[in-house]
């Protein structure tokens, strides 16, 4: 979708910046993350004042919101980046393919599994995480406006870790949710103004790995609880959150079906009125999406980047999601208008990358033994998808045909 010419990612960085911090600081005291940069796929509305929350039918006015896997940072990926850094870390270069993507959409929104470490490292991979912080600057360079945070490795490396995360992803202009440096801060949603429209994000995960946050600091990172996701939902729509996004860290690792923790999770979170759209993570596989009522459910999106101790097909495979909202006339809420998967797939040779695998088949110059992987992986994947009847409800698989 192409970007509104009027949106602040038009605008020189100097320029964003001022207007964000303008807002900031004009709304710090509602208790409201309002963060920028901002993007847009449609006009900017004119005339009245519209109230929050009860979007006017403007015929063809949307917003697009994107969700990916997990970015879980191993050993052999800070390798690749220092070989593409030529002894410096960068990220960039394994995660550009995806960029053409991420930037279709008005809000793209990673998660970031891992906490960073000091600079410098020391680095750490596999049980306790704590990995280069130059990995956030490699998810800003493809285009994403911010991160969930919640994971099962959340607290690895303790407050420390969490509050050098959020400072890494504060210092390069990327919202963040799940985690939080204090209590105030935990009761605070992130909204996410987009052409007019406030966009919530709400991050939780199953569980620490047996990790607990320290006394006093229960609040450092939100496992999930559907009262308290209630809770959150209906706050962030009292500050005036017109769709509110809700990413949940869950499931049985390489497992592709939900288990039924996320069965039941689903149905309850899908029963809350203030919650629109949940993007699911962890499994590090591709899983299914499922409507259930009015409300998509995308259980996980595999692996957006990684590259696991014995790297198989699965947790190669992944997909983003693009979602795109539209108002649904005078004092209703914001609908899902269409859902639509983008196939991913992490190379390994002869570098490490994030393959977008519908333009890596639309290049002709693509060689037919990576054409033959690439055609497979989508197979996988859309087969993945669309085991919970989401094709018959309108997911529509990129890169297939339909």
């Amino acid at each position: 979708m192409p970007k509104n010419p009027l949106s602040l990612r038009r605008f020189p960085g100097p320029v964003r910046t001022l207007v964000s911090c303008l807002t900031a600081v004009a709304l710090a005291v509602t208790g409201i993350y309002l963060v920028g940069p901002w993007s847009s796929g449609s006009p900017v509305p004119t005339g009245r004042p519209r109230p929050i929350g009860k979007p006017v039918d403007v015929p063809g006015r949307t917003v697009t919101v994107l969700g990916a896997g997990d970015i879980l940072v191993h050993p052999e990926l800070w390798d690749q980046a220092r070989r593409d850094g030529r002894g410096q870390l960068d990220f960039a270069p394994m995660l550009a393919p995806a960029r053409s993507a991420v930037e279709s959409a008005d809000l793209a929104l990673c998660h970031l599994e891992t906490p960073v470490a000091p600079p410098g490292g020391p680095y750490i991979g596999f049980p306790r995480f704590s990995v280069p912080r130059e990995v956030v600057q490699g998810i800003k360079s493809v285009g994403y406006d911010g991160c969930s945070t919640a994971s099962n490795h959340s607290i690895d490396q303790g407050y420390d870790g969490v509050k050098r995360t959020l400072d890494a992803l504060d210092a390069a202009g990327l919202g963040h949710t799940g985690t939080y440096r204090t209590a105030r801060d935990a009761t605070r949603p992130r909204i996410y103004p987009v052409d007019g429209v406030r966009i919530a994000h709400l991050s939780y995960t199953k569980s620490f790995n047996g990790l607990r946050p320290a006394a006093g600091q229960a609040w450092i990172a939100n496992l999930i609880d559907t009262d308290k996701i209630k809770k959150d939902a209906a706050r962030a729509r009292a500050v005036g959150a017109e769709i509110v996004v809700v990413s949940l860290h869950w499931g049985t690792e390489y497992e592709h079906e939900p288990d039924a923790d996320q069965q039941t999770w689903a149905r309850e979170v899908a029963e809350l009125r203030n919650v629109d759209l949940v993007f699911g993570h962890h499994a590090h596989v591709v899983q299914p999406v499922e409507r259930i009522g009015d409300k998509w459910i995308v259980y996980g999106m595999g692996n957006q980047i990684a590259r696991h101790a014995e790297p198989v097909n699965a947790n190669r495979d992944g997909a983003m999601v693009r979602v795109t909202f539209g108002p649904a006339g005078v004092a209703k809420r914001w609908k899902v208008r269409a859902v639509e998967a983008l196939p991913t797939f992490v190379d390994l040779n002869p570098d490490i990358r994030l393959i977008d695998l519908e333009q890596a088949l639309a290049d002709p110059a693509l060689s037919p033994g990576r054409r033959r992987i690439y055609e497979a992986a989508v197979e996988r994947i859309q087969g993945n998808l669309l085991t919970r009847a989401a094709g018959e409800a309108g997911l529509v698989v990129r890169g297939t045909g339909g």
